[in-house]
């Protein structure tokens, strides 16, 4: 075990983030001592140097873990020996760890969302749909999926739609349950109605974008729905101020972002930290 700890979050722009706050609470909670640093790097091919300068500091045993965010959560694909399954499957990593003498690219996310998602009413639920094709939904439609879930699918630029759907069709997954809505009024309505769950896993209404809504202002939320929002800055995103006037159950992506932490930090130091503590650090 290390006497000091350092980790690290590697992204762009990193102004935003809470990572240092979950992580300092986890590394208290544990007794530990340690850090945790932003490494803003910039868009391969600028930060190509600098992104394996870092990699190469984790295997040198300077660094002890390393979160990565947009725009890297591909680039260091090829910087890894080794992708743990749902890295492999989702097609992106945020967590980095040395094992064995191995460099694991791993994914927390997918677990970190269905971790948080427990805390809504979803007990007989069996179909969601994910409004957005990017990352976030990525891992949203792995947890989905590998829970059995019917997944409907919907963009706005219909080639990260086909994109994500040719990947999942090609991994080891039942993609008879994933559909592709299209992106208009009536079928994103349709496909609410025919779903237990609705999740934004777009940056829409994001801040300072904060009047901009994933759900199309024209039509009315299916109201035996459930709402998620990945998004929790704002933490009542216009999504949710709809859902909750609505009388949905709804909850915003601030769980999600600690349960993935969480299980970051178990990676690096064995230890487990209290969910609770950690999102007592960071809640508005």
């Amino acid at each position: 075990m290390p006497e000091n700890y350092f980790f690290g979050l590697i992204g762009y722009p990193l102004g935003h983030s809470v990572s240092p706050v979950l992580h300092l609470t986890a590394l208290a909670e544990a007794g530990l001592k340690g850090k945790y640093d932003l490494f803003q790097v910039s868009p391969l091919p600028d930060g190509q140097e600098e992104l394996e300068a870092l990699i190469n500091l984790l295997r040198s045993g300077e660094l002890h873990g390393l979160n990565v965010t947009i725009p890297h959560k591909q680039s260091v694909f090829s910087l890894v020996d080794e992708l743990t399954p749902s890295a492999a499957a989702i097609g992106a990593v945020n967590t980095l760890y040395m094992k064995s003498g191995q460099l694991v690219g791993d994914n927390t996310d997918a677990p970190g969302f269905w971790g948080d998602l427990s805390h809504l009413p979803i007990q007989n639920a069996k179909s969601a749909l994910v409004l957005g094709a990017g990352g976030a939904a990525r891992a949203v439609v792995y947890a989905l999926l590998t829970h059995g879930w019917t997944t409907r699918i919907t963009d706005l630029r219909q080639e990260q739609v086909d994109s994500l759907y040719t990947h999942f069709s090609a991994q080891n997954l039942d993609s008879s349950k994933l559909e592709v809505v299209p992106f208009t009024p009536q079928s994103i309505e349709q496909a609410g109605l025919e779903s237990d769950l609705v999740v934004n896993a777009t940056p829409m209404g994001m801040h300072p974008n904060i009047e901009s809504c994933a759900w199309p202002e024209a039509i009315a939320l299916p109201t035996q729905a459930c709402i998620y929002d990945v998004v929790y800055n704002p933490m009542e995103t216009r999504f949710l101020l709809r859902a909750a006037a609505a009388g949905l159950p709804c909850r915003n992506g601030l769980g999600m972002l600690v349960e993935q932490a969480v299980l970051a930090f178990e990676r690096w130091t064995g230890f487990s930290p209290s969910r609770a503590l950690m999102l007592e650090a960071v809640r508005p």
